[in-house]
């Protein structure tokens, strides 16, 4: 049985604002509208940089939300991306691989994975200390300065897979 779904990653860059600049574009809404249109876009070609595969079939993953706000000050902005990686899933072993060029953090940030209801994940290499609770959901932090592999797999099993959440493919 094959199953299509999708799995979520939510990601929090961090910033130190010392020269106004987000405060600037917080304050004038189509400021504000220009700049998420530009970080969306710079971020989706990133992505589409990277050699995505779920179960060893390529997959393009895609922004779909975007915001900026603050974290407390008005010189402690932050992006949040929210980003869908469609696949085939199957009942068991599934296994989400991502190859980018290895980089150092250039900010602090925050990820949050979610997989699919009944997903258990099992086993995770992404370079930095994880957290995986509940059993679908991975998360995890980066300092800025922390450099990357350049490779990141997690593998994940489904089972008892409700049909509310996945449609079978033929």
């Amino acid at each position: 049985m094959c199953l299509t779904g999708d799995i979520i990653e939510q990601i929090i860059f961090e910033y130190i604002d010392e020269e106004g600049i987000y405060e600037e574009i917080l304050s004038d809404e189509d400021l504000r509208q220009e700049e998420l249109k530009k970080i969306r876009r710079n971020m989706q070609a990133f992505l589409d940089e990277e050699i995505v595969k779920i179960n060893g079939v390529e997959v393009r993953p895609m922004v779909f939300h975007v915001d900026i706000g603050l974290a407390g000050s008005i010189d402690r902005p932050f992006i949040q991306y929210l980003i869908r990686f469609a696949g085939d899933f199957k009942e068991g072993l599934n296994i989400y691989e991502n190859i980018y060029e290895p980089q150092e953090a250039e900010y602090n940030y925050s990820v949050i994975w979610v997989f699919p209801e009944g997903a258990r994940i099992v086993d995770v290499d992404v370079g930095v200390t994880y957290f995986v609770g509940p059993s679908n959901i991975l998360r995890f932090y980066v300092r800025k300065g922390v450099k990357s592999s350049g490779v990141e797999r997690i593998s994940f099993v489904l089972s008892g897979v409700p049909s509310s959440s996945t449609g079978e493919v033929s």
